[in-house]
């Protein structure tokens, strides 16, 4: 089978829906480099939307309809699972060296704010307040940059319980103020807009995310491998004293079918989901050396 051409054809689907998405929100003309994009509201676009979102007390360029909101989440989702299974195909056969562990660095705490809540002074050296005041200025420039989002390699998985809101007797949820919404409520997009970056994003360096994708397995198979020498001699897993046990994905693919999957394909992103699934779970299999 030619690997290639199956990644480059599903690429360019996924594209052509990833335009699709960025025309329906109204995103400006096309993508720039890096797939970073403007926030633009549609030309023509009625001066109701405007003044709803001004009520809002959000931007008019940070906010979409509820029903358009709803429709490219719909579609948004299917896409994030294609490129994540496109992402696995394309790492086929790509070899990466780990660089060496390094040693852990044991940082004592300081004792200053346990004596503070005791009540007891503590004089503060120079030092110290200049590592201080250079700790908030560098908490200041990493909230002041804009935000970035990488699309994860891993599909989201069911929470393993869920508490549903207590409803009450007139069908809303006790507890929370009732207001029937429409669907040209204005709602904000910075969500949907970094997830649409992060995807175009992951197009425009495929190469480089299945370099990710690589790097993330041969850690994974390596620490495997680590247990395994240790289970073999008998000695008890790794665990720092007083810490919970970590839980570690060993699968990039959720359980069953994939998010945002549909019995009946209603759009284009629902086939090329379909196909790359499939290819992503081949691609997953380890070949027989037997």
């Amino acid at each position: 089978m030619d690997w290639t051409a199956a990644v480059d054809k599903n690429r360019e689907a996924l594209k052509r829906v990833l335009a699709m998405l960025v025309a329906m929100a109204g995103m400006g003309a096309g993508l720039g480099a890096g797939g970073q994009f403007p926030f633009f509201p549609q030309k023509g676009a009625a001066a109701s939307g405007l003044a709803l979102a001004e009520k809002s007390k959000l931007s008019p360029a940070l906010t979409l309809p509820r029903n358009l909101h709803r429709a490219i989440a719909k579609l948004l989702r299917p896409a994030e699972a294609a490129v994540r299974r496109l992402i696995i195909v394309a790492a086929r056969g790509v070899v990466v060296v780990l660089p060496p562990a390094r040693p852990r660095k044991s940082t004592p705490k300081p004792i200053e704010p346990l004596l503070r809540g005791f009540g007891i002074a503590v004089t503060v050296s120079r030092d110290e307040l200049r590592r201080i005041a250079a700790t908030r200025r560098a908490a200041e420039i990493r909230a002041a940059r804009p935000k970035k989002r990488s699309l994860p390699l891993f599909d989201p998985l069911r929470p393993w319980s869920v508490r549903p809101w207590p409803v009450a007797a007139d069908g809303a949820p006790s507890g929370m103020p009732f207001r029937r919404r429409s669907a040209n409520d204005p709602v904000d997009a910075t969500r949907i807009s970094l997830r649409l970056q992060a995807l175009a994003a992951a197009l425009d360096d495929l190469p480089g995310q299945a370099r990710r994708f690589a790097r993330w397995r041969a850690r994974n198979e390596a620490a495997a491998a680590k247990e395994k020498l240790r289970q073999e001699a008998g000695i008890a897993p790794f665990r720092r004293t007083g810490t919970p046990a970590r839980f570690q994905r060993v699968w990039p693919l959720k359980p069953g079918r994939p998010p945002g999957w549909r019995p009946k394909s209603t759009h284009e992103v629902q086939d090329v989901l379909e196909v790359v699934h499939g290819l992503a779970q081949w691609a997953m299999e380890k070949p027989d050396t037997s």
